[in-house]
């Protein structure tokens, strides 16, 4: 397989990504992250992204619900393998809401909302149903685009033994990207899987990509991301915990 961002780089760029690039490992205890894979930013049907804005303007459309089909098939491996699964949302609303992901900032954004609106939020805020979360699974509510910033998620890991993240989900240039620095910034092993993630933008979800795996983890196919959990060790299950 090709990496994503084949072909963005001249043949001198290119020699000098290969240069600058140096190989990163995976551990043996993982845990797999699904970033933010929330009806809001897939729409609410498999549809093309110029259509699917007109309801979600945060949604990805299309490609995004190819990223759940093969996040589904990633899930049915961690889970046979013990793998833990630990889920983000997105938060939005109120004077601590997440105000990075606000693009309406006049007067209209501070409206009061319709019950209509609400109910419209709410379903948007959803973990899509196709690979919602197990009993026992970890969801954590965030604010912020990084995983980390601000929520328990360190606390789970390191009950769970865990020395290795697999990242999956939306935005590969927001909330995975800011996740995947802030998990190498925490010295875990750091694997994306490229399949997995989507973005609206195909350039900014290669670039992103490209970035990463340049500085901060291993992009890796969704067949490398099955074989390597098949051969991790799988935490205790009694270790696991659930937040909702």
């Amino acid at each position: 397989m090709s990496p994503a961002w084949e072909g963005l780089l001249s043949s001198e760029e290119q020699q000098v990504f290969q240069a600058f690039t140096w190989n990163k490992p995976l551990g043996q205890r993982p845990a797999l992250l699904v970033i933010d894979v929330n009806y809001a930013f897939v729409g609410l049907k498999p549809e093309k992204i110029v259509d699917s804005v007109k309801d979600y303007s945060t949604s990805c459309g299309e490609r995004g619900w190819a990223g759940v089909a093969n996040i589904k098939t990633l899930l049915a491996d961690a889970r046979a393998n013990g793998i833990p699964v630990i889920y983000t949302t997105i938060v939005n609303g109120g004077r601590h809401g997440a105000k990075w992901a606000r693009r309406a900032r006049d007067e209209a954004s501070r409206k009061i909302l319709t019950p209509e609106e609400l109910e419209h939020q709410r379903i948007g805020n959803t973990i899509v149903a196709e690979i919602a979360p197990s009993p026992g699974e970890i969801v954590i509510e965030k604010r912020g685009a990084s995983g980390f910033l601000g929520t328990p998620l360190m606390s789970y890991l390191n009950e769970l033994d865990v020395d290795t993240l697999l990242i999956t989900g939306t935005t590969t240039s927001g909330c995975v990207r800011a996740t995947a620095v802030d998990a190498a910034c925490e010295n875990f092993y750091v694997g994306v899987v490229e399949e997995c993630c989507f973005d609206r933008f195909d350039i900014s979800h290669r670039v992103s990509l490209m970035d990463i795996h340049a500085k901060y983890g291993q992009v890796m196919s969704l067949r490398a991301a099955q074989e390597y959990v098949k051969t991790a060790q799988p935490a205790f299950p009694e270790s696991a915990l659930a937040i909702t």
